[in-house]
């Protein structure tokens, strides 16, 4: 299937929130963090619109499947909208994908943004039409008060720059739930890539929240793994074992063989995962052998996180003395 890039961002266009999976209306989303998060989209000289439905809210924390998609269409039929971006993650975003106009997708390329649960639909997308999405901040991202540099660096180089870049550690990390006490937020140093295997690739990056991607196995919404460098990370609700088994059911697909690297995002510390034991992990499957495998990047469920496209492409280099992942084209 032939890609499709949607036009980067420019000063003046037209930006769409919608509620996929949780709404914008749960308690968590405060009207301080709202109007953080408003206030710097007016700074990059974007125009905000919310979706119709965007604040109903049930017992799920989230609206209906009917609504959600409704809002999912309209976003991508307006023209004058060039950039969906969604509230929050959530659990029940893979209830859309059956049900999604992809001719509709297809014909009104734009940028899709969003990370955590948005991974079913992202990669939904991209399998479905070859539009190239985004795995990056939500809405409820942009009302982070302290470490946001780092993120919106990266967005701003993904969603609204032309040129490759090479992805660089942040400087400090924080594993503060949500944008709870933001003010009491403590960062440590972050001590920079784990190099698990020590190799080169380059190819399609794939990927998100692994466990997921891993509810598409099976499914026409996955996207191939054929010469493709995945990109997993999981949240504080998996620990060692479950990410282990996650990564074992990538690995028992038919193609899988076909991938050719593998990076870890950060891995939350209630996650209890340490490079000794991930590495432990990967060693002992020798289908991962081969491959060139880095660690502790910055994306996944802590701050700052970097934006990165699904079906983009990457080049790896896994070096003990020198490590590199560059973003080639978005």
């Amino acid at each position: 299937m032939k890609k499709i890039f949607p036009k980067k961002l420019k000063i003046g266009d037209g930006i769409r929130v919608v509620a996929p999976a949780r709404s914008l209306a749960m308690p968590l989303i405060n009207e301080g963090l709202k109007e953080i998060a408003q206030t710097r989209f007016k700074e990059l000289g974007l125009h905000l619109s919310f979706a119709k439905h965007v604040n109903e809210i049930d017992a799920f924390d989230s609206s209906s499947m009917e609504h959600r998609r409704d809002d999912f269409h309209e976003a991508f039929s307006d023209q004058s909208i060039k950039m969906v971006i969604t509230v929050i993650g959530g659990f029940n975003s893979n209830q859309l994908l059956r049900y999604l106009d992809y001719d509709l997708i297809k014909k009104n390329p734009k940028i899709f943004c969003g990370y955590s649960d948005i991974t079913a639909l992202g990669n939904a997308v991209f399998a479905k039409t070859g539009l190239v999405t985004y795995s990056g901040p939500h809405f409820f991202s942009f009302g982070e008060k302290n470490g946001f540099d780092h993120t919106l660096e990266y967005f701003k180089r993904c969603v609204m720059n032309e040129d490759s870049f090479e992805v660089l550690p942040s400087k400090q990390w924080s594993d503060g739930r949500w944008a709870n006490n933001q003010d009491d937020r403590k960062f440590v140093s972050n001590e920079g890539y784990w190099v698990i295997n020590e190799g080169s690739a380059k190819g399609t990056l794939i990927g998100g929240n692994q466990c997921t991607l891993n509810l598409l196995q099976g499914t026409e919404f996955m996207p191939a793994l054929t010469d493709a460098v995945l990109f997993l990370e999981d949240d504080d609700e998996a620990h060692a074992a479950t990410i282990d088994r996650d990564l074992q059911s990538l690995i028992h697909l038919s193609d899988f063989a076909k991938v050719q690297g593998i990076v870890f995002g950060r891995f939350t510390p209630k996650t209890g995962m340490t490079q000794e034991l991930l590495t432990k992990i990967v060693k002992t499957k020798k289908e991962l052998d081969h491959l060139p495998v880095i660690a502790n990047v910055d994306f996944g469920h802590t701050t700052p996180f970097i934006t990165f496209p699904i079906g983009g492409e990457i080049e790896l280099v896994a070096k003990e003395s020198s490590s590199s992942i560059k973003i080639i084209r978005h």
